[in-house]
């Protein structure tokens, strides 16, 4: 059967609609308005195929763009103030087929509250959007703000290019006073880049050394030509808010500037105490805002973001795993400066960071002081080669979960997959202590959507605090090491629980939360045209698969 593309409507944000087949089909308004004194962001989000050479290679990629012809590596940059309101029409026109077709987007970090159904993960709170098909995602950031981004949650597509940054502005950010720039100019992306394309590398099993670092969507390899590095610009004297995302595949990086201190003030969007260092690690899907004072003396500076597997060569040799910082008034070339040498290296352990406001985690202050206490291990098994929590190795169902509790399964027991679901009940302290056990290849930055949690002890350390824990949505666990982590269960609905180095999620490494399974969408029903999604992706003919 033919379905037409379907897109969600809402008459009161002015949106045109008429009926085609007994399908609600509609056509968005592009532009912002306001509603009840927030910004209502009507935008367009092409997915299509397009051959890019980031760093000098030639390949096929997923990547998305407000048009299709300006579809970009990183994606378009989408912007916000807390309290706005987005309604972003995902339209899939993809047609390479030896990538996925198919698409979903996952707007990280955000909480979705109310709005499950929104929040982009492929067969757990949706079907997937069919190639020649559109999707509006519809969600509100009542009371968040900070540095986010977007990437499809299909398979390892994302891993091709379909990811790009968030940032949410608060006009009321209590760090305002310690910088002077925080704009587009400011946003610093970092991915690893293969040659190869994500189900290639996933039909390996075994992900190779990326080939490149790519800092704004530009980089070098190994042997490969003197491509445009990222040239992030500042003037002598002011303070920049720069907002760093690693939207890396499979790699953490090691990130620092020449000569410069970073003071840290935000964590994968909630504000912390100011702390400084001049060495960051990061890992897939964290994010940290950290204010550079440009008072050095006017030059090129090596911007650094050397990854923990090797890229060609582990090392920085003509350019590669870089970027440059330039001064207003320095010549145009590539920077000849130095790291510091390793004593004079200050780096942060995860611990040290501390939130701003409202520290403390929830319940008592003792392990095991929650309301309930879930113990996860991972595993692995190298004959198959595939990951495991508590045993049970995450196989997507076909039905999405959200869409088996709205059809009335309420219980881990009935929801799919089987050992792969957890539930939760609402408005309860949750402590879940993650076990590294055996599984290789890490550590695993672990990233729970729907929620900011309370990392109580984190991978480094064996030490509990409950006083003022770091509080962010993507955490560290170690081989045989323990991480434990809190929240509390005030966000109706299933959510991902899941390793984000996205070969190991789809070789297993992942559960999921249904948080309240009797409430869920009890306020807020889903719209039909979420519920299109299935038959329409379902009816696809194995041709229109990879």
């Amino acid at each position: 059967m033919f379905f037409p593309s379907i897109i969600l409507g809402i008459s009161l944000l002015g949106l045109s609609s008429n009926l085609v087949q007994g399908v609600q089909v509609v056509k968005p308004l592009l532009g912002n308005q306001t509603l009840h004194g927030n910004t209502v962001h009507h935008d367009q989000l092409y997915i299509v195929n397009k051959d890019i050479a980031p760093d000098g290679f030639l390949r096929s990629t997923v990547l998305a763009g407000r048009k299709p012809h300006n579809a970009s590596l990183p994606g378009t940059l989408i912007t916000g103030r807390k309290g706005d309101r987005f309604l972003i029409n995902v339209t899939d026109s993809l047609m390479d087929p030896t990538m996925d077709r198919s698409t979903s987007v996952h707007w990280h970090g955000l909480f979705q509250k109310t709005t499950n159904y929104a929040d982009g993960v492929a067969f757990v709170s949706q079907c997937p959007i069919a190639a020649n098909h559109s999707f509006l995602y519809d969600f509100g950031i009542p009371d968040q703000a900070g540095t986010f981004w977007y990437h499809s949650h299909l398979s390892v597509q994302y891993g091709d290019g379909l990811r790009g940054p968030i940032v949410i502005y608060d006009p009321e950010d209590p760090h305002q006073d310690l910088y002077d720039v925080d704009d587009e100019s400011t946003v610093i992306t970092i991915a690893d880049w293969f040659h190869l394309t994500s189900l290639q590398l996933l039909a390996a099993l075994v992900v190779p050394s990326a080939d490149a670092t790519l800092i704004n969507g530009k980089g070098r390899y190994a042997g490969g030509p003197n491509t445009p590095l990222a040239v992030i610009q500042v003037e002598h004297g002011k303070r920049y808010r720069f907002r760093l995302i690693d939207m890396s595949f499979d790699a953490f990086h090691a990130f620092s500037i020449d000569n410069h201190n970073l003071t840290i003030i935000e964590v994968d969007g909630i504000n912390t105490v100011p702390h400084t260092v001049n060495f960051i690690e990061l890992y897939p899907a964290q994010r940290y805002s950290a204010i550079l004072h440009a008072n050095q003396v006017i030059s090129n500076y090596r911007i650094r973001a050397l990854p923990n597997t090797g890229v060609g060569a582990h090392n920085f040799t003509n350019g590669v795993n870089s970027a440059i910082l330039r001064y207003v008034g320095a010549p145009d070339e590539d920077p000849t400066t130095s790291q510091p040498p390793s004593s004079e290296v200050v780096v942060f352990r995860e611990g040290d960071l501390h939130p701003l406001e409202n520290p403390g985690a929830p319940g008592e202050p003792y392990p095991g002081g929650a309301d309930l206490v879930l113990n996860l291990t991972l595993g692995f098994d190298p004959d198959k080669v595939l990951f495991s929590m508590n045993g049970v190795v995450f196989e997507p169902p076909t039905v999405p979960v959200l869409l088996q509790i709205l059809s009335g399964a309420k219980h881990a027991q009935d929801l799919l997959p089987k050992g792969g679901v957890y539930t939760l009940p609402p408005n309860k302290v949750i402590e879940i202590n993650l076990f590294g056990g055996n599984a290789p290849a890490g550590p695993h930055p672990f990233h729970l959507h729907g929620h900011a949690f309370d990392v109580v002890r984190t991978s480094d350390s064996p030490e509990y605090n409950f006083k003022n824990p770091v509080r962010r949505d993507t955490t560290l666990v170690a081989l045989n090491n323990q991480t434990t982590i809190r929240f509390v269960t005030d966000n109706a609905g299933p959510w991902f629980l899941h390793c984000h180095i996205d070969l190991h999620l789809s070789l297993g490494l992942a559960v999921v939360l249904a948080e309240d399974t009797r409430d869920t969408k009890k306020d807020d029903p889903v719209p039909a045209e979420w519920r299109a999604l299935c038959p329409i992706y379902d009816g696809l003919a194995p041709s229109q698969l990879p």
